[in-house]
């Protein structure tokens, strides 16, 4: 439905041109002079490329006082008032037009639902499009069925939701962000801390005379205090634009662009079409040099607005151009880094990607929630925000509107969400701002929340030498026995990563000559609050150094019982991957339990629980001759048997080296 397009050929097909006079609907001779000189100014542009829309006004009044009736005038006139955006004065000279002849040009019913639809007059707009299939008896055009069917769907759709409206009451982020500059394009950190965005300044220096660069807030205090700048080695005279962070704020990717086909990116950029995405890392606090991302991500069309995974593995972005399904409209695609290579881009699925254009995509850190803007899919009108979410099988389910008032018949785009879920933000020219446009924030309605997101960070060192150590995290859902996520620490040791809060996980922290440490997440009533951040320093005990027992956290028994549960099998098979690696190395399996019930049938069942390790173990293919296991009982408290806490951290499996 592009009215810019389909306004001209209704007109033409009205005959609204200049034509001998027999020939208009008008015979008063000097309505037609006044109807012709007003297209003459129509036809012609001053210097800035604007009509002259005085004249224009002018010779329609002129023309409409000679002869109220005439047909031509009226429909050139809404034309010109939909080139300069008055869309709803243009709906007014339509229902005009349609008391004095309501069938001189039917098409024209088509074009008023159009206008109402894109006003936000829902009701008024089905009303139209009735009246236009009855003029038509169906005989509607191939070309414009479909958007009848997609607007009335639309309307529909619009009636009934605004009847159930969800929570946006949008609160503008404050002077630390806003300035009387433009503020856009949002990207936040994991820990919902820091906020990078875009601001369009002056620049004399610029060849358009503006330019735009990328600041960053921090918030202290639940207050974002003043932006700054990022860095001058990221930061040019030509456009930085729609950036996204890693979760740890270290990985920074971004749109720059060809600037009138100059071939100039920036600094020291080499790009490879109209627009790439360019990346960078910061190293001890400083920002390197951009690099472009490569021919597997960019090419010579247009590649813009990403969105980078929490875990780092997908990168998420809006493809367009003759190379990409032979259409200029945007379409989400995301590319995988493997082996430290980004794959090529895959296209999402249909029913996301439609034949309209798609834009502003964003990968939320829970990894399982995408929200994207889109004029193709059934909603308000203009751009409206959506969101999927993954499913069992790992495919995205259907794309869902997220609602009115968040989406209107207006244009809404560039959604971020917090880590938490709880909270969204948005720029916006809405009256009360510091200046054009703002960065927002609001409560997003639990319907369209994502997972509650919590996370992780800390550092990882030896624990006899203390010197700091890059490890690899593997993070494990314990049901589906898969990896959800896999990164490292750096060259500090230091380590950030998002958990969403609707699974158990495993965590295991393994480098080569160390042993594995091991942590369970649980949330919810039988566990931790979704809301805990887990700050650990992670002690990695080198092999053959200690005989310090080593808890293997992710091991799970019932109530008084001593069958392995399959959740279990994800840290005994490290565990044999570990003895299968280190083959001159035995080992003792040790059970404990806390301090209730009586001491023998304690004693029994944590030596059953150690046999039940070891036979999995001997299953595996590990000699039991490498092998010990040992019931303690309740003997080797690690705290005080006096909390549910600390209960739970008696009752553990361990494993110590004995040769």
């Amino acid at each position: 439905m592009k009215l810019q397009i389909l306004i001209p050929v209704l007109l033409l097909a009205s005959c609204a041109v200049a034509q001998p006079t027999g020939q208009y609907s008008s015979k008063n001779k000097k309505a037609i002079k006044a109807y012709e000189a007003a297209e003459t100014c129509y036809g012609t542009m001053d210097k800035t490329g604007k009509k002259d829309g005085d004249c224009i006004i002018k010779n329609f009044t002129k023309a409409f006082e000679a002869d109220p009736n005439f047909m031509e005038a009226y429909l050139l006139l809404a034309q010109y008032y939909i080139d300069v955006k008055k869309n709803k004065e243009a709906i007014e000279v339509l229902k005009k037009s349609h008391k004095v002849n309501p069938t001189f040009f039917v098409n024209s019913w088509f074009l008023l639902g159009e206008l109402e639809f894109k006003t936000g007059n829902y009701a008024g707009a089905l009303a139209a499009l009735k009246e236009y299939e009855t003029l038509v008896r169906g005989n509607i055009p191939n070309d414009m069925a479909a958007d009848l069917d997609k607007m009335r769907a639309s309307c529909d759709f619009a009636v009934e939701a605004m009847k159930k409206p969800v929570t946006f009451e949008p609160v503008n982020l404050g002077p630390g962000v806003n300035t009387r500059f433009p503020e856009y394009f949002p990207t936040i950190t994991g820990d919902d801390e820091m906020l990078l965005f875009t601001r369009r300044i002056p620049d004399q220096a610029a060849p358009m005379g503006e330019q735009e660069d990328f600041f960053y807030s921090i918030k202290i205090e639940n207050k974002w205090n003043k932006a700054q700048s990022i860095s001058n080695k990221i930061n040019t005279y030509l456009n930085e634009g729609a950036p996204t962070l890693s979760a740890d704020g270290s990985v920074l990717i971004f749109t720059a662009c060809d600037l009138m086909g100059m071939g100039d990116y920036g600094e020291h950029r080499e790009g490879l079409g109209s627009c790439d995405l360019f990346y960078s890392t910061k190293y001890n606090g400083v920002w390197e040099p951009a690099q472009n991302l490569g021919s597997n991500i960019n090419s010579s069309q247009w590649e813009g607005q990403p969105s980078y995974s929490a875990d780092g593995k997908d990168l998420y972005y809006i493809k367009r151009g003759k190379g990409n399904a032979t259409r200029q409209n945007g379409e989400i695609v995301v590319s995988h880094l493997i082996d430290g290579v980004w794959s090529a881009p895959e296209r999402l699925p249909d029913y996301i990607n439609t034949p309209d254009h798609e834009c502003s995509v964003l990968i939320h850190p829970d990894g399982q929630t995408l929200y994207f803007s889109s004029n193709g899919h059934v909603g308000f009108g203009g751009f409206d925000l959506y969101m999927c979410r993954k499913q069992p099988n790992g495919k995205w389910g259907k794309p869902v509107n997220l609602g009115y008032p968040i989406n209107t018949s207006g244009e809404e785009n560039s959604l971020l969400v917090s880590s938490s879920g709880e909270v969204a933000f948005f720029a916006s020219d809405r009256p009360g701002g510091y200046g054009e446009l703002d960065l927002y924030s609001f409560k997003l309605d639990e319907s369209i929340r994502p997972v509650y997101t919590t996370y992780m960070k800390g550092v990882v060192y030896d624990s006899i030498s203390k010197a700091k150590l890059e490890a690899r995290f593997i993070l494990t859902d314990l049901e589906t026995g898969k990896p959800v996520q896999v990164a490292a620490s750096d060259e500090k040791g230091e380590f950030f990563q998002n958990i969403a809060t609707n699974k158990e996980y495993a965590l295991s922290v393994e480098k080569k000559g160390y042993h594995s440490y091991s942590e369970h997440f649980k949330f919810g009533d039988d566990g931790v609050p979704k809301d805990k951040v887990f700050l650990l320093n992670i002690p990695m005990i080198p092999v053959g150094t200690a005989d310090a027992p080593i808890v293997l956290k992710n091991v799970f028994f019932d109530v008084d019982k001593f069958d392995l549960l399959p959740k279990s099998f994800v840290e005994l098979d490290r565990l044999v991957d570990f003895l299968t690696k280190n083959p001159d190395i035995k080992i003792e399996l040790g059970g404990h339990t806390d301090s209730d019930g009586d001491d023998a049938h304690n004693m029994t069942l944590s030596d059953n629980r150690a046999k039940a390790v070891m036979n999995y173990v001997v299953s595996k293919g590990i000699s039991k001759d490498r092998l010990k296991a040992k019931g303690y009982g309740e003997t080797k408290p690690v705290k005080p048997n006096d909390t549910k806490e600390n209960k739970a951290q008696n009752r553990r499996t361990e494993y110590k080296i004995i040769k």
